[in-house]
């Protein structure tokens, strides 16, 4: 995988260059939101942020999940919200965001909302101002991790009082399922495809 500077053009370029899947929100049940997929270096390499939910937030309690949240009426669009949230919940200005691109819409299974992914550079080191209310921690994940070919693995979660089985990211004592495992593989996929 290219480093620095050539890596973080080249990501902007294959972004810029695709059309995202969107899923139009007109006549249907789900919600919208939008979260922002933060990339940054530290010593050499690309790592993302991460959170982990707090357990007195309305959806998606004590999951890992990329900072963001619902668009509001004064949104006028959906970065917006992406970059509103991403400050709201860990403090980082939109100013300090370098946004590179989108990626595909997702849905979520349990809370029925269409997500807008965007991914984007921040400085690292930072120093992040974590809104308790609704994120417990930040994780850091190496980008390479997710390029282990024995990830994602089969992980077994409640749903509606069953048990069933769904891929995860694991990374020491995060797991990443859902949309966000789901954001990932669209992410990982696109760099796998034009960044070697």
């Amino acid at each position: 995988m290219q480093t620095g500077e050539a890596f973080k053009e080249n990501l902007k370029a294959i972004l810029g260059d695709r059309e995202p899947k969107m899923i139009a929100s007109s006549n249907s049940h789900y919600k919208e939101a939008s979260v922002l997929v933060p990339l940054f270096r530290n010593d050499g390499r690309f790592w993302l942020l991460f959170t982990k939910r707090a357990s007195t937030v309305e959806y998606h309690k004590g999951e890992v999940s990329f900072p963001g949240g619902t668009v509001d009426s004064g949104d006028d669009t959906h970065e917006r919200t992406a970059l509103r949230e991403t400050f709201e919940e860990i403090g980082v200005r939109e100013e300090d965001i370098e946004i590179l691109g989108r990626l595909d819409d997702m849905t979520t299974l349990t809370s029925q909302f269409i997500i807008h992914p965007f991914v984007g550079m921040i400085p690292f080191p930072y120093p992040f101002r974590i809104n308790r209310r609704e994120v417990e921690r930040l994780i850091e994940v190496p980008l390479e991790f997710f390029f282990d070919p024995s990830q994602p693995l089969p992980h077994r979660i409640g749903f509606r009082g069953e048990r069933i089985e769904m891929p995860a990211f694991i990374y020491r004592d995060a797991v990443i399922w859902g949309a966000t495992e789901r954001i990932l593989e669209n992410f990982i996929g696109l760099i796998g495809n034009g960044i070697e």
